[in-house]
Protein backbone atom coordinates (compact mmCIF):
# COMPACT_ATOMS: atom_id res chain seq x y z
CA UNK A 1 0.00 0.00 0.00
CA UNK A 2 1.06 3.60 -0.21
CA UNK A 3 3.26 4.91 2.20
CA UNK A 4 0.76 6.15 5.39
CA UNK A 5 -2.09 3.68 4.14
CA UNK A 6 -2.58 0.57 6.09
CA UNK A 7 -4.03 -2.56 4.02
CA UNK A 8 -7.23 -3.22 3.89
CA UNK A 9 -8.80 -5.61 6.18
CA UNK A 10 -10.50 -8.83 4.13
CA UNK A 11 -14.34 -7.98 5.21
CA UNK A 12 -13.50 -4.17 4.57
CA UNK A 13 -13.10 -4.34 1.37
CA UNK A 14 -15.50 -7.46 0.59
CA UNK A 15 -18.01 -5.15 1.58
CA UNK A 16 -16.79 -2.47 -0.58
CA UNK A 17 -16.21 -4.49 -3.35
CA UNK A 18 -19.33 -6.68 -3.62
CA UNK A 19 -18.93 -10.11 -4.68
CA UNK A 20 -15.40 -11.09 -4.38
CA UNK A 21 -14.01 -14.08 -2.60
CA UNK A 22 -11.07 -14.75 -1.05
CA UNK A 23 -8.79 -17.89 -1.84
CA UNK A 24 -5.50 -19.61 -0.78
CA UNK A 25 -2.56 -20.15 -3.12
CA UNK A 26 0.58 -22.49 -2.33
CA UNK A 27 3.87 -21.44 -3.04
CA UNK A 28 4.89 -21.50 -6.92
CA UNK A 29 1.04 -21.95 -7.35
CA UNK A 30 0.03 -19.88 -10.71
CA UNK A 31 -3.05 -17.01 -9.63
CA UNK A 32 -3.08 -16.32 -13.24
CA UNK A 33 -0.92 -17.00 -16.34
CA UNK A 34 0.42 -14.86 -19.01
CA UNK A 35 -2.04 -14.41 -22.47
CA UNK A 36 -5.28 -15.52 -20.09
CA UNK A 37 -8.34 -13.24 -19.73
CA UNK A 38 -8.41 -10.37 -18.09
CA UNK A 39 -11.34 -10.04 -15.87
CA UNK A 40 -10.58 -9.69 -12.73
CA UNK A 41 -8.45 -7.23 -9.99
CA UNK A 42 -6.77 -9.33 -6.76
CA UNK A 43 -5.64 -7.77 -3.67
CA UNK A 44 -3.07 -9.50 -1.16
CA UNK A 45 -3.94 -10.22 1.97
CA UNK A 46 -0.78 -12.67 3.27
CA UNK A 47 1.97 -13.65 1.40
CA UNK A 48 4.35 -12.63 -1.60
CA UNK A 49 3.33 -12.77 -5.38
CA UNK A 50 5.52 -12.34 -8.12
CA UNK A 51 4.75 -10.69 -11.82
CA UNK A 52 6.85 -11.90 -14.42
CA UNK A 53 6.61 -11.55 -18.68
CA UNK A 54 7.99 -14.53 -21.01
CA UNK A 55 9.74 -12.86 -24.26
CA UNK A 56 8.78 -14.63 -27.90
CA UNK A 57 12.10 -16.27 -27.18
CA UNK A 58 11.09 -17.77 -24.08
CA UNK A 59 13.43 -15.55 -21.72
CA UNK A 60 11.81 -14.71 -18.56
CA UNK A 61 11.56 -11.48 -16.50
CA UNK A 62 10.88 -10.87 -12.92
CA UNK A 63 9.21 -7.06 -12.81
CA UNK A 64 7.50 -7.05 -9.19
CA UNK A 65 7.40 -8.98 -6.39
CA UNK A 66 4.42 -7.59 -4.30
CA UNK A 67 3.32 -8.01 -0.54
CA UNK A 68 0.59 -7.57 1.72
CA UNK A 69 -1.39 -4.69 0.83
CA UNK A 70 -0.59 -4.92 -2.93
CA UNK A 71 -3.15 -4.70 -5.67
CA UNK A 72 -2.51 -6.26 -8.80
CA UNK A 73 -4.54 -7.64 -11.96
CA UNK A 74 -6.07 -3.69 -12.40
CA UNK A 75 -5.13 -3.33 -16.59
CA UNK A 76 -8.57 -5.44 -16.71
CA UNK A 77 -9.74 -2.04 -16.13
CA UNK A 78 -8.91 0.06 -18.24
CA UNK A 79 -9.74 -2.60 -21.17
CA UNK A 80 -6.25 -4.96 -21.46
CA UNK A 81 -8.31 -8.11 -22.80
CA UNK A 82 -5.51 -10.51 -21.72
CA UNK A 83 -3.06 -11.01 -19.19
CA UNK A 84 0.51 -9.56 -20.28
CA UNK A 85 2.29 -11.37 -17.71
CA UNK A 86 2.16 -14.17 -15.29
CA UNK A 87 1.33 -13.90 -11.71
CA UNK A 88 2.75 -17.07 -9.03
CA UNK A 89 3.08 -17.14 -5.21
CA UNK A 90 6.41 -16.88 -4.03
CA UNK A 91 5.23 -17.88 -0.66
CA UNK A 92 1.66 -19.24 0.64
CA UNK A 93 -1.14 -16.39 -0.06
CA UNK A 94 -4.53 -15.38 0.81
CA UNK A 95 -5.44 -13.66 -2.13
CA UNK A 96 -8.93 -11.66 -3.01
CA UNK A 97 -9.91 -11.94 -6.08
CA UNK A 98 -12.41 -8.84 -7.11
CA UNK A 99 -14.91 -8.79 -10.18
CA UNK A 100 -13.77 -6.59 -12.35
CA UNK A 101 -17.40 -4.86 -12.64
CA UNK A 102 -18.06 -4.98 -8.91
CA UNK A 103 -14.68 -2.79 -8.88
CA UNK A 104 -15.73 -0.50 -11.04
CA UNK A 105 -18.86 -0.35 -9.34
CA UNK A 106 -16.75 0.46 -6.62
CA UNK A 107 -14.68 3.45 -7.98
CA UNK A 108 -17.55 4.90 -8.97
CA UNK A 109 -19.55 4.53 -5.93
CA UNK A 110 -17.49 4.99 -3.35
CA UNK A 111 -15.31 7.85 -3.05
CA UNK A 112 -13.14 6.74 -0.40
CA UNK A 113 -12.36 3.23 -2.07
CA UNK A 114 -11.74 5.31 -5.06
CA UNK A 115 -9.36 7.53 -3.19
CA UNK A 116 -7.60 4.75 -1.72
CA UNK A 117 -6.69 2.99 -5.13
CA UNK A 118 -5.98 5.82 -7.31
CA UNK A 119 -3.32 6.71 -4.71
CA UNK A 120 -2.06 3.23 -4.37
CA UNK A 121 -1.46 3.54 -8.46
CA UNK A 122 0.37 6.70 -8.42
CA UNK A 123 2.35 5.34 -5.69
CA UNK A 124 3.13 1.88 -8.13
CA UNK A 125 3.86 4.60 -10.88
CA UNK A 126 6.16 6.05 -8.69
CA UNK A 127 7.81 2.89 -7.75
CA UNK A 128 8.10 1.83 -11.74
CA UNK A 129 9.80 5.25 -12.55
CA UNK A 130 12.11 4.67 -9.72
CA UNK A 131 12.82 0.82 -10.75
CA UNK A 132 13.57 2.26 -14.02
CA UNK A 133 16.16 4.84 -13.03
CA UNK A 134 17.44 2.16 -10.56
CA UNK A 135 18.57 -0.11 -13.74
CA UNK A 136 19.36 2.84 -15.86
CA UNK A 137 21.84 4.59 -13.55
CA UNK A 138 22.85 2.04 -10.82
CA UNK A 139 25.45 -0.93 -10.44
CA UNK A 140 24.23 -4.27 -9.76
CA UNK A 141 25.61 -3.74 -6.35
CA UNK A 142 23.28 -1.03 -5.61
CA UNK A 143 20.46 -2.61 -7.41
CA UNK A 144 20.15 -5.50 -5.34
CA UNK A 145 20.64 -3.75 -2.20
CA UNK A 146 17.97 -1.21 -2.81
CA UNK A 147 15.78 -4.42 -3.83
CA UNK A 148 16.63 -6.32 -0.65
CA UNK A 149 15.44 -2.99 1.34
CA UNK A 150 12.47 -2.74 -0.68
CA UNK A 151 11.33 -6.07 0.06
CA UNK A 152 11.81 -5.72 4.02
CA UNK A 153 9.34 -2.35 3.38
CA UNK A 154 12.59 -0.29 4.66
CA UNK A 155 11.14 3.38 4.56
CA UNK A 156 7.34 2.40 4.68
CA UNK A 157 5.43 3.56 7.45
CA UNK A 158 3.92 0.15 8.12
CA UNK A 159 5.55 -2.32 9.71
CA UNK A 160 8.89 -3.70 8.47
CA UNK A 161 9.33 -7.20 7.13
CA UNK A 162 11.71 -9.44 9.86
CA UNK A 163 12.71 -12.01 7.37
CA UNK A 164 12.19 -11.98 3.20
CA UNK A 165 10.68 -15.63 2.17
CA UNK A 166 12.93 -17.58 0.70
CA UNK A 167 13.88 -16.27 -2.95
CA UNK A 168 16.17 -17.85 -5.58
CA UNK A 169 19.38 -16.22 -6.80
CA UNK A 170 17.37 -16.56 -10.02
CA UNK A 171 14.93 -14.63 -9.07
CA UNK A 172 16.70 -11.57 -7.57
CA UNK A 173 19.12 -11.45 -10.61
CA UNK A 174 16.16 -11.36 -13.09
CA UNK A 175 14.80 -8.38 -11.09
CA UNK A 176 17.98 -6.27 -11.20
CA UNK A 177 18.88 -7.38 -14.82
CA UNK A 178 22.37 -9.29 -13.65
CA UNK A 179 23.84 -12.89 -13.34
CA UNK A 180 22.93 -15.15 -10.58
CA UNK A 181 26.93 -15.46 -10.13
CA UNK A 182 27.12 -11.77 -9.47
CA UNK A 183 24.04 -11.62 -7.23
CA UNK A 184 26.26 -14.32 -5.38
CA UNK A 185 29.54 -12.24 -5.28
CA UNK A 186 27.30 -9.25 -3.49
CA UNK A 187 24.98 -11.50 -1.08
CA UNK A 188 28.43 -12.96 -0.15
CA UNK A 189 30.35 -9.50 0.32
CA UNK A 190 26.74 -8.18 2.30
CA UNK A 191 27.00 -10.82 5.11
CA UNK A 192 30.54 -10.58 5.62
CA UNK A 193 30.45 -6.91 6.21
CA UNK A 194 27.33 -7.63 8.62
CA UNK A 195 24.61 -5.81 6.41
CA UNK A 196 22.45 -9.09 5.87
CA UNK A 197 22.52 -12.27 7.54
CA UNK A 198 20.76 -15.68 7.61
CA UNK A 199 18.32 -16.89 10.74
CA UNK A 200 15.36 -19.13 9.51
CA UNK A 201 15.54 -16.67 6.39
CA UNK A 202 17.05 -13.47 5.20
CA UNK A 203 17.21 -10.72 7.37
CA UNK A 204 18.33 -7.28 5.77
CA UNK A 205 19.77 -4.61 8.34
CA UNK A 206 19.26 -0.92 7.55
CA UNK A 207 22.51 -0.86 7.57
CA UNK A 208 22.63 -1.67 4.09
CA UNK A 209 21.41 1.40 2.83
CA UNK A 210 24.96 2.49 2.89
CA UNK A 211 25.74 1.00 -0.27
CA UNK A 212 22.54 2.66 -1.99
CA UNK A 213 23.37 5.79 -0.99
CA UNK A 214 27.33 5.75 -1.43
CA UNK A 215 28.53 7.48 -4.75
Amino acid sequence: MPKGSAPFAAKTLLQVVEGGTSREYRKNQIVFAQGAPADEVFYIQNGRVKLSVVSEQGKEAVIAVLGVGDFFGQGCLVGQPLRIGTASAVTDCSILRLQKAATIRALHNNPGFAEVFITYLLSRNIRVEEDLADQLFNSSEKRLARLLLLLVNFGKDGKREPVIPKMSQETLAEMIGTTRSRVSFFMNKFRKLGFIHYNGGLQVHSSLLSIVLRD
